[in-house]
């Protein structure tokens, strides 16, 4: 296989992938939604360079408009969970100092109750999981808190790995064709069992590896 046809190999696998933990964490809001019977779920990805957060994925209220939607990580309830690491459950809004009504009529629905939790992976905040208006035949309990931490943590890997797609595919863009970069990929992917592996996974691993140790950026 010559290098352009390598390349376009591997760049078609870093889209694949993406796409496929998109599809996760849309699966995680949806799934959210049903079990706490709210009319909405969201996960937010925290974007480091601009210092935004950013709605990933969408269930319910917003599904249709929201997903790209950006506002600065500091406001909100959202802002809040994300800077102190703190899950939330507030049963009324408008008495909460810390919720931002404009930020909240800028996405086409104010809700009235939320909780919210931090999706931390590898001692890094990468974003936040809401819940809108669960319910109120559903009792909170310590037992939800713990249902949804355990969202909290599928959607943080899944971040994770939508995040290593997307430097992964920014890294092949800029490379554009330097044969050196991607013969390092191949050599990376041929060390792998492909009947073993689990392809997305293993690919985004190999490339992560790979282009945090031997590109500068």
């Amino acid at each position: 296989m010559n290098d352009q046809n390598l390349q376009a190999a591997v760049s078609a696998g870093v889209m694949s992938a993406e796409s496929e933990h998109r599809a996760l964490l849309q699966s995680i809001v949806e799934v959210a939604r049903a079990i706490f019977s709210a009319r909405a779920a969201s996960i937010f990805l925290h974007d480091e360079d601009a210092d935004e957060l950013v709605f990933e994925a969408v269930a319910g209220e917003g599904s249709d408009s929201l997903v790209g939607m950006r506002f600065p990580s500091s406001r909100g309830i959202a802002g809040w969970t994300l800077v102190t690491r703190q899950p939330l459950v507030i049963e009324n809004l408008e008495e909460d100092p810390r919720f931002s009504r404009e930020q909240a009529e800028s996405t086409g629905y104010v809700p009235e109750a939320m909780m919210s939790v931090p999706l931390l992976h590898a001692e890094r905040a990468l974003g936040v999981l809401q819940v809108l208006d669960r319910s109120q035949e559903i009792e909170f309990s310590l037992g939800q808190m713990e249902l949804l931490g355990l969202f909290a943590n599928q959607a943080a890997i899944a971040l994770d790995l939508l995040q290593r797609a997307r430097h992964a595919r920014a890294v092949l863009t800029r490379s554009g064709g330097d044969a050196g970069v991607i013969a390092r990929v191949a050599s990376a992917l041929e060390d792998l069992d492909e009947e073993q592996r689990e392809p997305v996974l293993r690919l985004l691993g190999a490339l992560d590896d790979v282009l945090r140790t031997d590109v500068s950026f």
